[in-house]
């Protein structure tokens, strides 16, 4: 096979992997449509340059990009640095109505996003403002936009009254996000269930009382590096998938509340980097490798310091 076809083959794979489209990812490689169109259909082959962003993107998109520690260890320090401007993030956010408010709607559209819901975010905000219905759209998915409100609602008051990150946190809020949604909201699986698109195993469900005793043990060791244990303690809630549905956003949500817990802003994934996060994710899950995951994890918190900050 010639380095031309494999060249075909990356960018076939990036297009896969990533969910651009040929339009946007022309735009990434800084080339035109036409261009890229003709390097995946063979007629031209890309200069030098070109094949060096390819790879990046290629590496990027399939998980296999290599992180330094040094830009890891980078980004916690910026990350500090920020720390030490907000002497009381959870009073400061419940303190701003603007800020609060838009870390609920932020929050909320890049959550449910993820996990397939089609609304806009102009649609989500008038659901969560102004009430809202939308006669053209499912009401179950007007209802996740109003519980998950109502459970950020209910653990940004939970966390400014300095109350624990246990089980019965993780039960509340399950039973707030599934509330008229799911019968067994609030209550762990009793069935198994499979993370869609993945190899990922999940637990047994009558292993799944025990494990997440053992996790929520974890989450409250005290500990220096909280991003690695964010990145540690998210990646083994995914994989033990303790409940029938909402695993994805009750995990951000326990992702935001270790962060909040540590004085850190909250861990704000875009819902355009979805492809990127669950590649990381299931890295973490299926080859025990944390670090792509951890760096993303300091770009999120980044991302909620630009909320706060009203950038």
């Amino acid at each position: 096979m010639g380095f031309r076809m494999k060249i075909q083959e990356k960018l076939q794979l990036i297009l896969k992997l990533s969910g651009l489209t040929q339009q946007e990812l022309a735009g990434r490689l800084g080339v035109t449509f036409a261009a890229l169109n003709r390097w995946i259909n063979g007629k031209a082959v890309p200069r030098f340059k070109a094949q060096e962003k390819i790879d990046e993107l290629y590496k990027e998109f399939s998980g296999e990009k290599q992180v330094p520690k040094t830009v890891i260890e980078a980004k916690k320090g910026i990350i500090l640095k920020n720390q030490k401007d907000h002497a009381d993030i959870i009073k400061e956010i419940l303190n701003n109505p603007d800020i609060r408010d838009q870390f609920y709607l932020s929050l909320t559209y890049n959550s449910n996003r993820i996990e397939g819901s089609t609304l806009s975010e102009n649609e989500t905000a008038a659901i969560m403002f102004q009430n809202v219905a939308l006669p053209d759209k499912a009401l179950v998915e007007q209802l996740e936009v109003k519980n998950h409100q109502a459970a950020l609602r209910y653990l940004f008051q939970y966390l400014a009254e300095d109350q624990p990150l246990d089980e019965e946190l993780i039960f509340k809020l399950h039973s707030i996000l599934m509330n008229a949604i799911k019968p067994d909201a609030g209550n762990y699986r009793y069935h198994r269930v499979r993370i869609m698109g993945t190899d990922v195993p999940t637990a047994n469900y009558l292993k799944v009382p025990e494990l997440m005793k053992e996790l929520v043990g974890d989450i409250s060791k005290k500990t220096k590096d909280i991003f690695s244990q964010i990145a540690d303690i998210h990646s083994r809630f995914e994989k033990i998938h303790p409940f029938s549905d909402g695993n994805g956003r009750i995990g951000r949500l326990l992702m935001h509340a270790m962060s909040l817990s540590r004085n850190l802003a909250p861990v704000a994934i875009l819902q355009e980097k979805r492809r990127l996060y669950t590649t990381y994710l299931n890295k973490a899950q299926m080859k025990d490798d944390i670090s792509l995951l951890e760096d993303f994890v300091c770009d999120a918190i980044l991302e909620g310091y630009r909320i706060l900050e009203r950038k």
